[in-house]
């Protein structure tokens, strides 16, 4: 009995003591354990706020690009536009030139016909037309204007008082009695009768008057008799005008300017 409790005492002694022994092995083997894994939960605490701080960091990026993109995009549109209006704006001035081109071509025609019109009229402007004509008839010897004579060169002057370019042409003669230098300054008496009747009484300027005398040159009438020497003392009057011409021209000009209807 005594043997007995002797061996359970024992028993008991070495159990305690391997369980004493064990505890301390797991306490041993689970310590460095316990450190690796608060070791691991630090870093994976660490490893979660990088995370976030990167997360954060990649979310203003996006705002911040989202936010120039679409500044990119209203800019890019501005200029779009920009470049529609002035797309615009170059066709509109196209259409203008092609417009002021075809004006200018319009005018251009229009200004070579009248130059033709004008060229053409003016070349012919000094092949003034007779207009009208009168015969002064002078007695024997005499360069005094007859009352028929007067009424003859009112007649004339009448007829010239509305023209603008017109000249008159006096000239004198007389019959193929007496010298020859006397009968010449006997015409250019009876010529200039004339020229101060038409400048006195009807104002006819007298740069317009182109007066000679010829004396018994160019006679009407070449007999010997006193009738035919009547016909030969005489003034001849010619005027010679320009208004036709210029008229015609006139006429063309102004219905070359007339407006559009």
């Amino acid at each position: 009995m005594k043997a007995f409790l002797t061996t359970a005492c024992i028993l008991a002694g070495a159990l305690l003591a391997g369980g004493c022994a064990t505890k301390k092995y797991v306490r041993n083997t689970a310590a460095p354990i316990q450190a690796k894994v608060d070791q691991v939960g630090e870093q994976t605490t660490q490893n979660s706020q990088q995370i976030k701080n990167t997360q954060d960091q990649v979310k203003q990026v996006d705002e911040h690009a989202q936010s120039g993109i679409s500044g990119a995009n209203e800019k890019a549109a501005t200029a779009d536009q920009h470049a529609s209006d002035a797309m615009n704006k170059a066709n509109q001035a196209d259409q203008n030139a092609g417009q002021a081109n075809q004006k200018a071509d319009q005018n251009t025609q229009a200004l070579a016909t009248l130059r033709s019109s004008v060229a053409s009229t003016f070349a012919n402007i000094d092949d003034f037309k007779l207009q009208t004509s009168a015969t002064v008839p002078f007695k024997f010897n005499q360069y005094k204007l007859t009352p028929s004579a007067m009424q003859d060169l009112d007649s004339l002057a009448s007829q010239v008082q509305s023209d603008k370019r017109f000249f008159v042409a006096v000239e004198g003669y007389t019959d193929r009695t007496g010298s020859r230098d006397y009968n010449e300054a006997l015409s250019r008496r009876r010529a200039d009768a004339v020229v101060q009747y038409l400048v006195a009484k009807h104002d006819i300027p007298i740069y317009r008057i182109h007066m000679i005398g010829l004396g018994e040159e160019k006679p009407v009438d070449d007999g010997r008799g006193s009738a035919a020497r009547a016909k030969n003392r005489r003034v001849e009057v010619k005027v010679f005008s320009a208004d036709a011409a210029i008229t015609s021209l006139g006429g063309e000009s102004a219905s070359r300017t007339q407006p559009d209807h």
